[in-house]
């Protein structure tokens, strides 16, 4: 059973063991020389600040850490990655951290639970992503959950993104139970 809870500090080795596996790296950018996934982030600053702006999340399968997550609200987050955008929204990163967990549904059932927080809040219309546009395995694993394309944008003047957005509609026909 996978189950979702807040990063710790006690997380950080693991957050930054995951920023350096191969696949992580590949999902996180189109530079073939990167070393880490997360260039220049200091996860034990990150996982402390932790707020109802931007949070990380662990999901543990039986108790034990196989992937993780970020929810934000992207209007009100400090860094303003997103640029202007409307209230009422959140976005979402999710990784798996340990490559043996790839391609068992473990985010697909990462991305239900996060939905259902992030839906949980009536003000929230919609959740938006940004995988890369080369990224065409994230496509569809997002569109599988409901997600429809919006645009394709370039996040920090390097990041080639294809950005997704699911709306609280599209949700409730997309994943029963919603």
């Amino acid at each position: 059973m996978i189950t979702l809870r807040h990063a710790t500090l006690d997380d950080v080795p693991t957050l930054i063991r995951w920023d350096l596996e191969p696949h992580v790296i590949g999902a996180t950018t189109d530079d073939p020389d990167a070393e880490n996934a997360f260039e220049g982030i200091d996860w034990a600053e990150e996982v402390a600040a932790g707020n109802d702006v931007s949070r990380y999340w662990i999901a543990e399968l039986d108790g034990r850490p196989i992937g993780a997550l970020q929810i934000i609200d992207p209007a009100r987050e400090p860094t303003h990655y997103w640029g202007e955008i409307e209230d009422g929204l959140r976005a979402i990163d999710i990784w798996i951290g340990e490559a043996a967990e790839l391609g068992k549904g473990r985010g697909t059932e990462m991305m239900r639970q996060a939905l259902a927080m992030c839906f949980a809040d009536p003000a929230v219309s919609a959740v938006v992503i940004d995988p890369l546009a080369s990224n065409e395995r994230a496509h569809r694993f997002y569109q599988r959950l409901g997600f429809r394309a919006a645009e394709r944008r370039l996040f920090n003047d390097e990041d080639d993104c294809l950005v997704h957005r699911l709306t609280r509609a599209d949700w409730r026909a997309h994943l029963p139970g919603a």
